[in-house]
């Protein structure tokens, strides 16, 4: 009769082949991971989650994070060989991007061959200050170019959760969408949480992520234990296994 003080935590619930593709482990690289022993600490926590598997994300950002896949692939091999020395060996770590919808964007989408999350797939975010005015042009660039769009945390975007059918218009657009499970928890406000419980609701939701930058965050998903998310969320989880 006590089994509702039983609830079950987020982060035990993660399956075996899960893959979190958006998270800011690679360090000294963006806003996430500080230094090697930051992500190396990070990913033990993770791990402890049962996640094994990783797709690093790192922004790429017009005027304020100018990575490209040279500078991403020479840090991930630098943070895999320093997982090797400190014995971690059972973390399988790969890289892709967060393409920020800039004017960036739309150059390298022409001319440069875009590092993708698993097939061509790629993870792209926008302003939480407004869509580019060019949205729907350039996800149809994307496609025409043969890229298949995943937009990151839409659930944090103000101006599309005040107009809800948008969602709806960016799915027959062709974008996948990618909660963030920090959104199930009051990190980012209740308007944020609001949100992400009726995209899940209405079955809006493709993929979660961690979205992982330092530890504060881990704590709050920590924290997830919402029985009626957690039952909208869980059958989502298992389809990251598609991307690894």
């Amino acid at each position: 009769m006590f089994s509702f003080f039983n609830k079950s935590k987020l982060t035990s619930l993660f399956p075996e082949n899960y893959i979190d593709f958006h998270n800011h482990l690679l360090p000294n690289i963006d806003d996430g991971s500080k230094g090697f022993e930051e992500s190396l600490n990070l990913i033990k926590r993770l791990s402890s989650y049962g996640i094994k598997n990783f797709v690093c994300s790192p922004h790429i950002m017009e005027s304020v994070w100018e990575n490209t896949p040279e500078i991403i692939h020479a840090k991930l091999f630098e943070l895999q060989d320093y997982l090797k020395k400190q014995g971690v060996t059972d973390i399988k770590l790969r890289a892709a991007a967060e393409y920020m919808m800039d004017h960036n964007f739309e150059k390298i989408l022409k001319s440069e061959k875009l590092l993708t999350i698993k097939g061509d797939y790629i993870l792209v975010e926008m302003s939480f200050i407004n869509a580019p005015i060019n949205l729907y042009d350039l996800l149809f660039e994307m496609q025409i170019a043969g890229y298949k769009p995943i937009l990151a945390h839409p659930e944090r975007y103000s101006f599309l959760q005040n107009n809800f059918e948008e969602y709806y218009k960016l799915k027959n657009a062709g974008c996948k969408f990618q909660l963030n499970l920090l959104s199930l928890s009051n990190y980012y406000g209740p308007e944020v949480t609001k949100t992400s419980k009726k995209l899940l609701a209405n079955n809006l939701i493709d993929f979660t992520g961690t979205d992982t930058h330092n530890m504060r965050h881990l704590d709050f998903l920590e924290s997830i234990n919402n029985s009626q998310l957690i039952k909208l969320v869980k059958p989502i989880l298992a389809n990251n296994e598609q991307l690894i």
